[in-house]
């Protein structure tokens, strides 16, 4: 087992981390920028060291001075959580030339997996069903148009490197396409130092559904169920659940036999997620592997029993999953909502500032994951998330309601936040009954008043 691992990461990940590593007996190191002083990370962690100003690029990018840091604190694994370098191979690669434990998945691996165009063909030669569209990269809007003339319109032009919906362009008529191709390979180009592009034909009003995985260093791979993602804004999840209302028994085998699969093909070790798109013929298509932890792992540990952080940091010391894992049932209904400091009512406008007070829910079923407090200046650097609202329930409708009441007694004053947003999608009669896919939020009509 680790002595001492340093979370690369910061905000309410961060804090997670340290609370699993602390339970697990491993000494802590948080880094942090100069904007995050004061962020309960920080205080909680056996040691913090400050790696830089606030950007994010000369702080938690900057490579060298998180090594640094892992060098003079004798750490001997290195969390990224989610975001900032957490599926950046060079930083895999760095932690391991250096003799630090990179808790997540090999340089190949990331590499293999984060370019979506080889991660799709890898997946296709295992035998998963993808979505219709190119072998490789395009050459270039005309291979585009040829393409998309042949699998028939709508079609999604997709950035290879892309994520967080940046480098992806929908394109429903043929004079669409040439200006889309340019716009969204700059914009990937831009965001990502890779304009590279591939095509696929537009799967319509699908539901995102992702499949946990975990895997130990011994090729043994499970699933832990599906978390239902479909609730989205631009492509940015704003409520997950889990178990799906759209999946059954049956499909859900289906769906996670094919992600262990999937991760056995690529030798992965750790815990991962597989995301599909379900149409409305129950027929599935690979989407992408994220090889992380994802923001949403709480709603799988409510309705597993499972801490996923303290697995993912022991199959990285080379231990065997624990043989009772393959009798888990998912029981119950869980749902997260995103908190974020943003102004539902103006386009969900980033609201940074100071927290002037906050009360937090309690009660049967209900966790908040958090690094926010009473007092606490909310960074312009950063993601706007404040927390995450968790509530476990024995079924969905019961998670619904306690969702509710939960909303209802989180008070925070100063920035404005999502919660009026989350209350109303709560009270929604398609969403209460399961009738819903990835635009949602399209037609959804948000009357505060």
């Amino acid at each position: 087992m680790f002595k001492k691992i340093l979370i690369a990461n910061r905000g309410e990940i961060a804090l997670r981390i340290i609370r699993a590593c602390h339970e697990l007996g491993i000494k802590t190191v948080a880094v942090y920028s100069t904007a995050d002083e004061y962020s309960l990370h920080v205080k909680f962690a056996n040691e913090a060291v400050c790696i830089g100003p606030p950007a994010s690029k000369d702080s938690y990018l900057n490579m060298p001075r998180i090594i640094a840091a892992a060098e003079i604190t004798a750490t001997d694994g290195i969390h990224p959580g989610y975001g900032f370098l957490a599926e950046n191979a060079d930083f895999s690669r760095i932690c391991t030339e250096n003799k630090f434990t990179f808790i997540g998945p090999t340089s190949e691996i990331i590499n293999a997996m984060g370019d979506k165009a080889n991660a799709k063909e890898t997946m296709k030669a295992a035998g998963i069903p993808v979505i219709p569209g190119n072998d490789g990269l395009l050459s270039g809007p005309d291979e585009a148009k040829k393409l998309a003339n042949e699998m028939g319109y709508p079609v999604m032009l997709k950035a290879s490197a892309g994520g967080g919906g940046k480098g992806m362009r929908l394109v429903r008529e043929p004079n669409e396409l040439e200006k889309m191709y340019v716009t969204a390979s700059n914009e990937a180009k831009n965001a990502f130092n890779n304009g590279d592009m591939y095509i696929e034909k537009f799967v319509e009003n699908p539901r995102h559904i992702e499949v946990q995985i975990l895997a130990d260093e011994h090729g043994n791979c499970i699933h832990l169920g599906e978390r239902e993602c479909s609730i989205q804004r631009r492509h940015q999840k704003l409520v997950e659940e889990s178990p799906s209302p759209a999946v059954s028994e049956d499909l859900r085998q289906k769906m996670g036999d094919m992600a262990v699969r999937g991760a056995k093909a690529v030798n992965y070790v750790g815990v991962g997620t597989i995301e599909y798109l379900l149409d409305k013929n129950n027929d599935f298509y690979f989407m992408e592997m994220n090889t992380r932890i994802q923001v949403e792992h709480t709603i799988t540990e409510m309705v597993m029993g499972v801490d996923l952080i303290k697995q993912q940091i022991r199959m990285h010391t080379g231990e065997h999953y624990p043989e009772n894992f393959k009798n888990f049932k998912m029981r119950g209904h869980a749902i997260e909502c995103r908190i974020n400091a943003e102004d539902p009512e103006n386009n969900f406008m980033p609201f940074p500032g100071k927290i002037i007070s906050l009360h937090f829910p309690g009660g049967k079923g209900v966790r908040i994951d958090s690094h926010a407090y009473a007092g606490y200046e909310i960074p312009t650097h950063y993601d706007s998330m404040i927390g995450k609202l968790i509530v476990f329930a024995s079924n969905r409708e019961r998670a619904i309601n306690r969702m509710q009441r939960a909303l209802e007694e989180t008070i925070i004053e100063g920035p404005k936040t999502t919660i009026p947003f989350h209350q109303a999608i709560m009270k929604d009669e398609a969403f209460r009954a399961g009738d819903f896919d990835t635009s949602f939020l399209e037609t959804f009509e948000y009357n505060p008043r």
